[in-house]
């Protein structure tokens, strides 16, 4: 598989410039279910790991 882009994803800079805006919003709710978003998040090493996850309020990523 590609190496993701997940860590320069311009769609994950709206959410973090706008997070209540519809196309960040959108992406929250993407990164959820994504493959890509899943991997990346599993090729982090952990302290990275759990700061992103704690970012995004995703608790399915903290330790």
């Amino acid at each position: 598989m590609a190496e993701s882009n997940c860590g320069s994803c311009a769609f994950r800079a709206k959410y973090d410039n706008r997070p209540k805006s519809l196309l960040g919003r959108l992406w929250r709710w993407h990164a959820g279910w994504c493959p890509g978003w899943k991997q990346y998040m599993s090729s982090l090493p952990e302290p990275e790991r759990s700061k992103t996850a704690e970012k995004y309020n995703m608790k399915k990523y903290l330790a």
